[in-house]
Protein backbone atom coordinates (compact mmCIF):
# COMPACT_ATOMS: atom_id res chain seq x y z
CA UNK A 1 0.00 0.00 0.00
CA UNK A 2 1.00 3.56 -1.19
CA UNK A 3 2.14 5.67 2.39
CA UNK A 4 -0.58 8.61 3.13
CA UNK A 5 0.55 12.14 4.25
CA UNK A 6 -0.57 13.06 7.48
CA UNK A 7 -2.75 16.21 6.43
CA UNK A 8 -5.09 13.49 4.32
CA UNK A 9 -6.21 12.71 7.56
CA UNK A 10 -6.71 16.10 9.12
CA UNK A 11 -9.31 16.86 11.07
CA UNK A 12 -9.88 20.38 12.66
CA UNK A 13 -13.07 21.47 14.57
CA UNK A 14 -13.88 24.53 16.12
CA UNK A 15 -16.80 25.36 18.16
CA UNK A 16 -17.93 27.21 21.02
CA UNK A 17 -17.98 26.75 24.79
CA UNK A 18 -21.58 26.93 25.63
CA UNK A 19 -23.40 27.37 29.28
CA UNK A 20 -24.52 23.31 29.02
CA UNK A 21 -21.01 22.49 28.22
CA UNK A 22 -19.54 23.58 31.75
CA UNK A 23 -19.11 22.08 34.95
CA UNK A 24 -19.54 23.13 38.75
CA UNK A 25 -15.78 24.97 38.66
CA UNK A 26 -17.41 26.92 34.97
CA UNK A 27 -14.88 25.31 32.89
CA UNK A 28 -15.02 22.68 29.90
CA UNK A 29 -16.94 19.66 30.94
CA UNK A 30 -14.14 17.08 30.61
CA UNK A 31 -16.47 14.29 29.77
CA UNK A 32 -17.79 16.63 26.57
CA UNK A 33 -14.06 17.43 25.16
CA UNK A 34 -13.32 13.18 25.65
CA UNK A 35 -16.64 12.89 23.20
CA UNK A 36 -15.16 15.32 20.95
CA UNK A 37 -11.97 14.27 20.70
CA UNK A 38 -12.88 10.66 19.82
CA UNK A 39 -15.26 11.83 17.66
CA UNK A 40 -12.90 14.04 15.90
CA UNK A 41 -9.84 10.84 15.76
CA UNK A 42 -12.36 8.58 14.46
CA UNK A 43 -12.77 11.05 11.42
CA UNK A 44 -9.11 11.51 10.98
CA UNK A 45 -9.02 7.25 11.31
CA UNK A 46 -11.29 6.63 8.76
CA UNK A 47 -10.06 9.06 6.72
CA UNK A 48 -6.39 7.98 6.86
CA UNK A 49 -8.36 4.11 5.53
CA UNK A 50 -11.53 4.63 3.84
CA UNK A 51 -12.71 2.01 5.89
CA UNK A 52 -15.04 1.68 9.28
CA UNK A 53 -13.44 2.22 12.15
CA UNK A 54 -13.51 1.26 16.12
CA UNK A 55 -11.98 2.92 19.04
CA UNK A 56 -9.71 0.25 20.10
CA UNK A 57 -8.06 2.41 23.27
CA UNK A 58 -8.13 5.89 24.22
CA UNK A 59 -3.88 5.81 25.39
CA UNK A 60 -4.02 8.99 27.10
CA UNK A 61 -6.19 12.17 27.22
CA UNK A 62 -4.34 14.99 29.01
CA UNK A 63 -5.86 18.26 30.49
CA UNK A 64 -3.19 20.87 30.48
CA UNK A 65 -5.48 24.25 30.29
CA UNK A 66 -8.97 25.18 31.64
CA UNK A 67 -11.40 26.07 28.67
CA UNK A 68 -14.11 28.46 29.44
CA UNK A 69 -17.28 29.80 28.36
CA UNK A 70 -15.10 32.87 26.70
CA UNK A 71 -13.12 30.34 24.64
CA UNK A 72 -13.88 28.72 21.80
CA UNK A 73 -12.50 24.85 21.21
CA UNK A 74 -10.67 24.00 18.18
CA UNK A 75 -9.47 20.27 18.13
CA UNK A 76 -7.16 19.09 15.33
CA UNK A 77 -6.48 15.45 14.55
CA UNK A 78 -4.48 13.54 12.62
CA UNK A 79 -3.24 10.02 12.10
CA UNK A 80 0.63 9.72 13.23
CA UNK A 81 1.57 5.96 12.71
CA UNK A 82 0.19 2.27 11.29
CA UNK A 83 0.15 -1.15 12.30
CA UNK A 84 -1.37 -3.71 10.22
CA UNK A 85 -5.44 -2.66 10.62
CA UNK A 86 -4.16 -0.11 13.22
CA UNK A 87 -3.91 3.65 13.69
CA UNK A 88 -2.79 6.02 16.46
CA UNK A 89 -4.77 9.13 16.04
CA UNK A 90 -3.01 12.69 18.12
CA UNK A 91 -5.45 15.15 19.01
CA UNK A 92 -3.94 18.93 19.91
CA UNK A 93 -6.74 20.95 21.51
CA UNK A 94 -6.25 24.85 21.79
CA UNK A 95 -8.40 26.71 23.46
CA UNK A 96 -9.12 30.65 22.57
CA UNK A 97 -9.94 33.48 24.44
CA UNK A 98 -12.03 35.01 21.67
CA UNK A 99 -12.39 38.46 23.19
CA UNK A 100 -8.57 38.56 23.53
CA UNK A 101 -7.61 35.76 20.85
CA UNK A 102 -5.18 34.38 22.99
CA UNK A 103 -4.32 30.71 22.46
CA UNK A 104 -3.09 27.59 24.57
CA UNK A 105 -3.02 24.18 24.12
CA UNK A 106 -5.84 23.26 26.58
CA UNK A 107 -5.12 18.98 26.13
CA UNK A 108 -3.96 16.53 23.70
CA UNK A 109 -5.13 12.72 23.53
CA UNK A 110 -3.40 9.82 21.98
CA UNK A 111 -6.33 7.15 20.83
CA UNK A 112 -6.06 3.71 18.74
CA UNK A 113 -8.51 2.69 16.36
CA UNK A 114 -8.70 -0.12 13.91
CA UNK A 115 -10.47 -0.46 10.36
CA UNK A 116 -12.44 -3.20 9.85
CA UNK A 117 -14.17 -4.63 7.06
CA UNK A 118 -17.85 -4.84 6.04
CA UNK A 119 -17.28 -8.72 8.09
CA UNK A 120 -16.39 -6.55 10.97
CA UNK A 121 -13.06 -8.37 10.85
CA UNK A 122 -9.57 -6.57 10.79
CA UNK A 123 -8.15 -4.81 7.55
CA UNK A 124 -4.51 -3.35 5.73
CA UNK A 125 -4.43 0.23 6.58
CA UNK A 126 -1.73 2.34 4.66
CA UNK A 127 1.32 3.28 5.81
CA UNK A 128 1.55 6.88 7.12
CA UNK A 129 4.22 9.68 5.82
CA UNK A 130 4.92 12.64 7.80
CA UNK A 131 5.92 15.89 6.46
CA UNK A 132 5.88 18.87 8.87
CA UNK A 133 8.36 18.33 11.93
CA UNK A 134 5.53 17.99 14.32
CA UNK A 135 4.23 15.25 12.31
CA UNK A 136 8.02 13.54 12.10
CA UNK A 137 8.33 13.76 15.41
CA UNK A 138 5.11 12.36 16.62
CA UNK A 139 5.57 9.40 14.58
CA UNK A 140 8.92 8.59 15.58
CA UNK A 141 8.36 8.55 19.18
CA UNK A 142 5.09 5.99 18.27
CA UNK A 143 6.75 3.04 18.60
CA UNK A 144 7.73 3.43 22.05
CA UNK A 145 4.19 4.33 22.76
CA UNK A 146 2.87 1.19 20.54
CA UNK A 147 4.81 -0.97 23.10
CA UNK A 148 3.01 0.85 26.02
CA UNK A 149 -0.01 0.09 24.59
CA UNK A 150 0.72 -3.85 24.36
CA UNK A 151 2.39 -4.00 27.79
CA UNK A 152 -1.37 -1.87 29.29
CA UNK A 153 -3.52 -4.11 26.93
CA UNK A 154 -1.89 -7.79 28.38
CA UNK A 155 -2.33 -6.02 31.81
CA UNK A 156 -5.78 -5.59 31.35
CA UNK A 157 -6.23 -8.87 30.02
CA UNK A 158 -4.62 -10.28 33.19
CA UNK A 159 -6.64 -8.24 35.36
CA UNK A 160 -10.24 -9.28 33.61
CA UNK A 161 -9.35 -13.05 33.87
CA UNK A 162 -9.65 -12.05 38.00
CA UNK A 163 -12.48 -9.35 37.88
CA UNK A 164 -15.59 -10.55 38.77
CA UNK A 165 -18.91 -10.05 36.68
CA UNK A 166 -21.47 -10.64 38.97
CA UNK A 167 -23.25 -7.62 40.15
CA UNK A 168 -22.75 -6.05 43.64
CA UNK A 169 -25.94 -5.64 44.93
Amino acid sequence: MQPKPCRESRVVKTSRVFPNDVNDHNTLFGGKLMSDIDMTASISATRHSRASVVTASTDSVAFLAPVRPSDSVCLESFVTRTGRSSMEVFVKVTAEDLRSGDRRIAATAFLTFVAIDDAGRPTEVPPVLPESEEERRLNKSGDERAEHRRIHRRQSQEMAEYLSTSRPW
